[in-house]
């Protein structure tokens, strides 16, 4: 595919921001371009318009992608309920609800099938498809079934940037770890790292940067400083009547999307992140 991947060192480093700005950020230059999450674990839904169910947080990547949300970019979503039982979400349409043991039994089969059948329609329908990944890709007790991270970049063989949270601390060991429990062949897809959230002048992380890049022989292609925004958040505390909105509840974003975009814009390198798109860039 054409695109690329943006996985975390950890879960809230920001990942569901970047996308929504590259999306905007890369439509605003003339391109489709359309965001995508394998697998989501979240209660915070909305609607499609033809009534199907997917995260709010892809619903909002879409219109700042100017494309119309679809369950194609959110096929499968794991909803969390009590006493660990979780209801299992498949295109949009309710399955079933069971614990975490059964799904991997019944249906990661069926799961890798579906997300590799929506990743091949957005292949066909954009220019560019802006993967998402979920938590941390190196839970090792999780990683052999794990249908949200490198497993699908693997699908869709793109590359990946990597993004760390710098405004709680740990970043530099964050980033080194990650990259140590991969795989060589999975390490090998890692094309770009991205500090996220930082406070400050940017130029005072100038020792920080070049320490990573030459530790890890992989460019930092921005330090992103933090931003407030209005978005909703996937996996914040939920008021059950917001559930499952309609998608045109986030038609009034568009000038959160540009700020977003903007301000990304200003913090990357935007060169090389169309080069890792294209797969030209250099394999480490």
């Amino acid at each position: 595919m054409k695109g690329m991947m943006i996985q975390g060192t950890a879960s809230n480093v920001g990942k569901s921001l970047f996308t929504t700005a590259l999306c905007r950020l890369f439509a605003n230059k003339g391109y489709t371009v359309a965001p995508f999450k394998a697998q989501n674990m979240s209660n915070r839904t909305v609607q499609t318009e033809d009534g199907k169910e997917i995260s709010v947080a892809q619903a909002q990547q879409a219109k700042a992608a100017n494309y119309t949300p679809s369950v194609l970019m959110n096929p499968i979503i794991l909803k969390p309920g009590e006493n660990h039982q979780t209801k299992v979400v498949f295109m949009g349409e309710a399955m079933r609800t069971m614990d975490g043991g059964d799904y991997q039994q019944t249906y990661y089969h069926d799961a890798r099938q579906t997300i590799q059948a929506a990743l091949s329609q957005l292949d066909q329908a954009v220019d560019f498809t802006f993967l998402e990944g979920a938590g941390s890709p190196v839970e090792m007790n999780l990683k052999d079934c794990d249908l949200a991270n490198m497993a699908v970049a693997e699908m869709a063989d793109v590359s990946v940037i990597l993004v760390a949270d710098i405004d709680k601390g740990g970043a530099f060991a964050s980033i080194v770890g990650t990259l140590a429990l991969f795989t060589q062949k999975e390490r090998n897809r890692v094309k770009g790292l991205v500090i996220n959230k930082f406070h400050g002048d940017v130029s005072s992380f100038a020792s920080g940067r070049q320490w990573l890049e030459d530790y890890t022989g992989i460019p930092v292609l921005g330090v992103i400083p933090y931003i407030d925004h209005d978005l909703v958040e996937e996996d914040g505390m939920i008021d059950v009547s917001t559930l499952e909105a309609h998608t045109s509840d986030l038609t009034d974003k568009d000038a959160t999307y540009e700020k977003l975009a903007g301000h990304l814009e200003a913090y990357i390198d935007v060169e090389k992140l169309l080069s890792i798109m294209l797969g030209e860039a250099h394999v480490y």
